[in-house]
């Protein structure tokens, strides 16, 4: 199943002023970790997919500022420092919190938790 294409943020002009999470984004090397989910669907029925990685940094998010999948989903909607991070542009759809559910069901079946 094919995965989502998110962040067209090249149609509109970049923040000039960058946050934590830009700076922590800059800092790791996201392709080991995005290999290894590449085995991960979100969506196993239906339209394509969130891109692993996408849901994996929105994990990150919800454990560093202890969300819920609810809070998690709202913050996504809202914070343009937190699109960012996961790799959504500003004007996208972000994923609704059963989409998380399922992300964390998948990482348990595969043995990435």
């Amino acid at each position: 199943m094919a995965h989502r294409r998110i962040g067209q943020e090249a149609l509109f002009p970049r923040e000039s002023r960058r946050s934590s999470l830009d700076e922590i984004a800059d800092l790791i090397d996201w392709s080991p970790i995005e290999a290894r989910l590449l085995v991960v669907y979100a969506a196993p029925r239906g339209g394509a997919s969130w891109p692993p990685l996408a849901l994996f940094r929105a994990q990150l998010l919800a454990v560093w500022h202890d969300l819920s999948d609810v809070r998690l989903a709202e913050a996504l909607e809202d914070r343009a420092s937190f699109r960012r991070f996961c790799g959504f542009a500003r004007t996208e759809a972000t994923p609704e919190r059963t989409a998380f559910v399922r992300f964390r069901r998948e990482l348990l079946r595969h043995g990435l938790d």
